[in-house]
């Protein structure tokens, strides 16, 4: 897949090291390294705004695993499409896929050339995974891509992860419009797990957090649960529908804070 995301929506070519890139940002969030001065000014900026920014990535993650859990084991779905990849990290999404089943495809997709060369070091010679760079923004090049259709048949069920990037395309530029053209490509019975952060449990410091992601390549739009819902739109959520992130299917303890956490996430059946 920045505090809120695993990647952007700006295009791969508008993308410098000097400015600061959501899923780097997100990668110093979750202590990783592969991150440049730029990001981490910006990151601190926003830990400044919000303390719980850490915590918030940790869960959002945490909730990418559970949801990858439930679509290979419970659903039976045996391909993935990941767009807003991010920088990998510890158990990434065909990791955590194939483990519950060996042979679930998973094509990854992202608009970063430093995210798109590191996913494909880690894919090297695995042969049911692939790496995409593409932008949101352009779903039909997505959904063309090569790679994607060697690896994924329309035909079958697919999971679709949105998981924190949606909250990077502004309202002009359509993300309900983008978000039905990917889904409308996948047939009855493929699944749409996506995050997205929320204006409506802390107003104030998502204001402020919006405002510092002012500096990144992309803007963060915060939406409410119901413009979230939109997003889920011929799909029916699964228990217990679109949630704060801990609180989706969660799998331990709630951590402490995670009241404080403006995240909502689920995962929808395509109807």
């Amino acid at each position: 897949m920045a505090t809120f995301v695993r990647t952007s929506g700006c295009a791969a070519d508008e993308i410098t090291m000097a400015t600061a890139h959501p899923a780097r940002m997100y990668d110093y969030l979750l202590g990783g390294k592969d991150n440049y001065p730029a990001d981490r000014i910006v990151a601190e900026q926003v830990l400044r705004a919000a303390p719980e920014a850490r915590l918030m990535a940790r869960e959002n993650r945490r909730f990418l695993h559970r949801a990858v859990r439930f679509l290979v084991a419970e659903a039976g779905i045996r391909q993935i499409i990941d767009i807003g990849t991010g920088i990998p990290a510890a158990d990434n999404v065909h990791q955590t896929a194939q483990k519950v089943t060996p042979d679930v495809r998973v094509v990854y997709v992202d608009n970063d050339p430093l995210v798109h060369a590191h996913a494909n070091a880690l894919l090297t010679g695995t042969g049911r995974t692939a790496a995409v760079l593409a932008d949101l923004r352009e779903p039909h090049k997505i959904l063309d891509h090569p790679r994607v259709r060697h690896l994924i048949d329309f035909t079958e069920p697919v999971a679709l992860l949105l998981v924190a990037v949606v909250h990077f395309i502004r309202d002009e530029e359509d993300p309900a419009g983008i978000v039905r053209t990917l889904l409308d490509a996948l047939p009855v019975g493929s699944y749409l797990a996506l995050s997205h952060a929320t204006g409506d449990l802390r107003p104030i410091t998502a204001a402020q957090v919006t405002e510092a992601y002012d500096a990144a390549t992309s803007p963060l739009t915060v939406r409410s649960h119901s413009a979230i819902a939109v997003f889920f739109n011929g799909c029916d959520l699964v228990d217990p529908g679109l949630v704060q992130v801990p609180t989706w299917q969660p799998d331990g303890k709630r951590p402490k804070g995670y009241r404080n956490i403006w995240i909502y996430g689920g995962v929808g059946k395509r109807i």
